[in-house]
């Protein structure tokens, strides 16, 4: 068996390739670069020492090494090389680096490998292993996310209508730990709320997070300046987390993405595919289950350790922890502040400081509130008020004349009369009862207070009491009263039954 010597992951994808097709010596050669006698001498020491596709995948390449050319390493012939895995899953530690592990296994295997052939042989195991494992992702660095193309089906029960809805995938980087939720469509408020979800379940937040060029996430498809949603952005924001969207046509962006979208296919989807689920949330109570069984499956490319077990030990450490709060779903809206100082959101009016009136804000809405803001800086806040009832004024957001004008009622204008007298009371009560709308009189009222402040109560009594007697109902009247002293006058003294004759009056006569 004068077999030229190849590397180990090189040999297992000959035997992979050769168990798994039906492709000749020739063309597994043509497709990992090797001489088709190199194959055939593989094959013949498999054949020869019984070796099945089983082992293949489960041994480690230092096991099946031995088990195809026996063990060497007493005569001093035969050095044990590092498992790839090993090396690849240290390397996304923090710190961690190749001379780092080399000297480590030097540490176990004095008599090992050189650097360059350590750094050699892992090489050649990226090479030959998925596109997801040759890019390195430290720790707690990244999250990718996208859609999946198959889709989940939810069957309405009263009617037997199905309709398809879309399945969310992300997964962390270091560990590969994967989640999956389902949401009625790809739209924006589906896609946040999709990645709050994603958070909550990981119990912390990455890095950097790498969505493919969605347009719920991307609003300007670019290779080199994407640009971020706004409410995208503000997620990120919340969560401390930096979005840096997949190139557009370049795979290896977004490896971990595709690779987890076709696991949670694989192993989520296929096992729903002969279930009915009557509502999403069914639907996601089901995937919640499949998703913890497909965390804790061994991973046969890193030594059979699970997800789960990755995530605790290298990268639950290095998340960022979660806010107090969990981001709440937005939309924004440009406005100009109305002369009434007010802004308008789905027919509901909210008032914002009485100095803004004519200027250009932005109004943010999300379930429970509305927030207007200015140059960057919130200027207003209200509840969110239900679709054309109305408006939500803040006494802040006023001019003091307004103000002033929206604290009174009319029982509060009558009672502040009576404090007065009698009949500024009465006289407040006449005013309000003379217009179409009591609040048509609130300004004369306001007017009869700032006459007290000016006369003092005895006077504006006597004034709200000659008026009441006259059948005046206006502020004005009362004011002239008071600016010329005429609300003690009496009445009799009016009287103009005893004028002496003078060439300039008339008398009653000339009017018979």
């Amino acid at each position: 068996m004068g077999t030229p010597r190849l590397d180990m992951a090189r040999i297992k994808e000959i035997l992979r390739l050769k168990f798994e097709t039906t492709l000749t010596h020739r063309q597994v050669a043509s497709s990992l670069g090797v001489s088709a006698g190199s194959v055939g001498g593989v094959i013949a020491r498999a054949k020869a020492v019984g070796l099945t596709l089983e082992e293949v995948i489960t041994q480690d390449e230092a096991e099946l090494d031995i088990r195809l050319y026996g063990d060497r390493s007493k005569d001093g012939l035969r050095t044990t090389l590092p498992a790839g895995a090993w090396i690849h899953t240290e390397l996304k530690r923090l710190g961690v680096t190749r001379a780092l592990l080399h000297l480590e296994y030097l540490e176990e295997h004095p008599a090992g490998c050189s650097y360059t052939t350590f750094c050699d042989h892992y090489r050649r195991w990226k090479e030959a292993a998925s596109p997801s494992m040759k890019q390195v992702h430290r720790a707690g660095e990244k999250m990718f996310v996208d859609y999946s193309g198959k889709r989940p089906r939810v069957v309405d029960p009263s009617n037997g209508e199905e309709r398809f809805v879309e399945l969310y995938v992300a997964t962390l980087g270091a560990s590969n730990k994967t989640f999956a939720i389902a949401t009625e469509s790809q739209r924006l408020p589906d896609w946040i709320f999709a990645h709050v979800k994603a958070f909550e379940y990981f119990g912390g937040v990455v890095g950097v997070t790498v969505p493919d060029q969605l347009k719920s996430g991307v609003r300007g498809s670019c290779s080199y300046e994407p640009l971020t949603n706004r409410t995208y952005a503000d997620c990120a924001r919340h969560y401390g987390t930096v979005v840096i969207p997949a190139r557009p046509l370049k795979p290896k962006d977004k490896a971990k993405a595709e690779v987890a979208v076709q696991i949670a296919q694989r192993w989520i989807l296929a096992r729903v595919r002969n279930e009915t689920f009557s509502s999403l949330a069914a639907l996601n109570r089901r995937i919640a289950e499949l998703l913890e069984d497909l965390n804790n499956r061994p991973m046969k490319k890193y030594g059979g350790e699970s997800r789960n077990e990755l995530f605790e030990r290298i990268e639950k450490a290095h998340l960022k922890p979660l806010p107090s709060t969990a981001f709440e779903y937005g939309e924004w809206k440009h406005a100009r502040v109305g002369m009434d100082y007010h802004v308008t959101f789905d027919g509901h009016s909210y008032s914002v400081p009485y100095r803004l009136v004519k200027e250009r804000v932005e109004i943010r809405a999300t379930r429970t509130a509305i927030q207007v803001f200015r140059g960057g800086k919130r200027v207003a806040s209200h509840a969110r008020g239900a679709p054309f009832s109305g408006s939500s004024t803040a006494s802040e957001h006023m001019p003091a004349s307004h103000r002033a004008h929206s604290e009174w009622t009319p029982n509060k204008l009558v009672e502040w009369g009576n404090t007065v007298g009698r009949n500024t009371g009465a006289l407040v009560q006449l005013i309000l009862s003379d217009r179409p709308h009591p609040e048509m009189g609130y300004r004369s009222c306001l007017g009869l207070q700032a006459l007290e402040r000016t006369y003092g109560k005895v006077r504006l009594e006597q004034a709200s009491s000659r008026a009441v007697g006259l059948g005046v109902r206006s502020y004005r009247h009362v004011a002239t009263m008071l600016k010329n002293g005429l609300e003690a006058v009496d009445e009799n003294e009016s009287d103009c039954s005893n004028i002496p004759p003078h060439e300039n009056v008339r008398g009653s006569e000339y009017y018979h």
